[in-house]
C-alpha cells in the first residue's frame, strides 16, 4: 500500500515549465532585441518572421532572421549578430521582466503540492541566469537551457533532459508551454502539455490541454490535465 493517496492521486510525477511567454512576459522583451537586430543588420524584421521565432533556439531563430532579411548565412556575420543581440537582450532581461498572470502563484502552488520542478526553456543559459534573478531559483529543482541539449525545441531534446535529471519517465510528466513550438517538442517528448497561449495560437492535439490563464491554477487542475491527456492516448 502507498498510503492514503491513489496512484492516480500522487502523478503527475513531475510539472515542467517554460519560460517565454508562460511565465515571464519576455516574448515582448524579445520582440525587442530581435527587431533591433535586424536593424543593426540592415533590415527590418516581418511580422510573419517574428511570429515564426516565439518559442525557438537561437540558431533557428538566427536563420529565419537572415533568411527573412535575404542575407546569406555567413557564419562570421551570424556569430556577430548572435553576440549582438545576446547582449542587448541581456539589457532588456537585466532591467527585470513582467509575470504572466497567475504564473508566481502557480509556479508557489505546484511546489507546495510537493511535485518535482524543472524549467525547461530555448533561452540560453546566459539570459536564463538573468531571467531567474526575476522568478527565481527556488522555484525549480532542475533547469535546462537551450545551449545545453543537441536541438533546441521543437525537438523533444529540452524535455527529454529536464526527465532524466529529474530522475522521472517523461510521460509521467506535466509540461506547461504557450508556444506551438514548446507544445510541440513537451508532446513528442512524451509529456502531457498544459498550454497557455500568449503569443499565438496553439492548436489542439490529443497530448494537449487548453486553459486561457495560469491564474487560478490548482493542483486539480494540474492532475486533471495529466489524467485528460493519458485517457486521449489510450483512447
Amino acid at each position: 500500500m502507498s498510503g492514503p493517496n491513489t496512484y492516480a492521486e500522487e502523478l503527475p510525477a513531475a510539472v515542467l515549465w517554460d519560460m517565454d511567454g508562460t511565465l515571464v512576459d519576455s516574448e515582448k522583451v524579445w520582440s525587442i532585441s530581435l527587431a533591433e537586430t535586424a536593424r543593426w543588420l540592415g533590415g527590418e524584421l516581418s511580422s510573419q518572421a517574428r511570429e515564426d521565432m516565439i518559442g525557438s533556439n537561437m540558431a533557428r531563430t538566427l536563420g529565419l532572421m537572415f533568411e527573412d532579411l535575404g542575407l546569406d548565412r555567413d557564419p562570421v556575420r551570424m556569430a556577430q549578430a548572435e553576440k549582438w543581440m545576446t547582449e542587448r537582450t541581456g539589457e532588456l532581461f537585466a532591467a527585470g521582466l513582467e509575470w504572466r498572470p497567475g504564473a508566481l502563484e502557480a509556479l508557489r502552488m505546484v511546489r507546495a503540492a510537493g511535485w518535482p520542478t524543472a524549467l525547461v526553456t530555448n533561452t540560453e543559459r546566459a539570459l536564463t541566469e538573468l531571467a531567474l534573478e526575476t522568478i527565481g531559483r527556488e522555484h525549480f529543482t532542475v533547469t535546462v537551457c537551450g545551449d545545453e541539449v543537441p536541438h533546441g525545441k521543437p525537438a523533444p531534446d529540452p524535455y527529454l533532459r529536464a526527465a532524466e535529471l529529474l530522475g522521472v519517465p517523461v510521460q509521467e510528466c506535466v509540461a506547461v508551454e504557450d508556444s506551438p513550438t514548446g507544445a510541440t517538442a513537451a508532446e513528442t517528448a512524451g509529456a502531457a502539455v498544459l498550454v497557455v497561449p500568449c503569443e499565438v495560437p496553439v492548436p489542439a492535439g490529443p497530448g494537449r490541454v487548453h486553459r486561457r490563464s495560469l491564474a487560478g491554477l490548482t493542483a486539480d487542475d494540474v492532475r486533471d490535465a495529466y489524467a485528460r491527456v493519458r485517457a486521449d492516448r489510450v483512447a
